[in-house]
């Protein structure tokens, strides 16, 4: 290896090569949410060069399990650095509140089935006392194989950077970081919506079908097919849960979602100038 050479990180090929070649990573809003925690601790070069090894495609493989996401990562040294991003999965009974709290909206159920992640999911999780997203980094066991003291380094940064792609790709990926695979959660809503558990209906994991709109979704989560519940014509339905039509969220939902303002030129940022307004016109402040 030249001197010129040392540091850089070796070329590779196949590689997962980030989608996006400038700018921001991150489409949807909920892996903007995700990256938010790692850029809010300004790392400075690290972050710069853990996209530049996202977008060079350095990153030789990504695996999501419950709890758990590792990574294999080309350096500068001829073998690849073990990288692992830990996340404490949820309980069975955190899962359990989660899932009725989105089966009493039929339009959670539907979006989820059409691949969109609900705005309102965070509120769902933070009512049963279990936030979705890491808050800090303090949430979350980062450990990398190289020799750079530094936590996170810039092999962990390329790991953020190509999960918030794959979070884009399917939103699910988060959920099943946190303990729960789609097929498990879509037929527990499903059950919870109809009365009874009925795993059969679920779509085979092996063909996914094209997207779905939200009105078909929503049939499909609202009830099963009728060749299915034939022998209960003459049984009374099950009542759904007591559950108020929306969800009581802060006055300041929306100052959280949408990303932050541009550049700040001096003093308090926006959204802390905004926050105070927004509860005011709620009534939960007074003037």
């Amino acid at each position: 290896m030249r001197f010129s050479d040392y540091g850089r990180p070796r070329k590779v090929e196949g590689g997962i090569k980030a989608r996006s070649t400038r700018g921001a990573i991150g489409e949807s809003w909920w892996s903007r949410r995700f990256l938010a925690v790692l850029e809010s601790f300004a790392l400075g070069t690290r972050l710069t060069r853990g996209r530049s090894y996202a977008r060079a495609g350095q990153v030789l493989s990504l695996t999501v399990a419950p709890g758990s996401i590792t990574a294999s990562v080309q350096g500068s040294r001829p073998a690849p650095y073990d990288v692992t991003v830990g996340l404490e999965p949820f309980p069975e009974d955190v899962w359990t509140r989660v899932e009725e709290a989105l089966a009493a909206q039929a339009l959670f159920g539907a979006q989820l089935l059409a691949g969109e992640m609900p705005h309102e999911i965070e509120e769902v999780f933070a009512g049963a006392g279990a936030p979705l997203f890491p808050s800090s980094m303090a949430d979350l066991r980062l450990k990398c194989s190289c020799p750079d003291w530094s936590v996170p380094c810039k092999h962990l940064a390329a790991t953020f950077y190509l999960l918030a792609e794959a979070f884009d790709t399917d939103p699910f990926q988060i959920l099943y970081w946190r303990g729960r695979d789609r097929e498990t959660l879509l037929s527990h809503l499903r059950g919870l919506r109809s009365g009874v558990d009925e795993p059969a209906l679920l779509p085979a994991p092996a063909a996914p079908a094209a997207p779905l709109g939200a009105a078909t979704a929503l049939a499909d989560v609202a009830a099963p097919p009728l060749d299915s519940t034939l022998d209960r014509f003459w049984v009374p339905p099950v009542p759904l849960p007591q559950r108020p039509p929306t969800l009581d969220v802060e006055p300041d939902l929306l100052l959280r979602q949408l990303p932050p303002p541009g550049p700040a030129l001096g003093g308090p940022p926006l959204v802390d100038r905004l926050r105070p307004a927004y509860r005011r016109m709620s009534g939960t402040e007074d003037a």
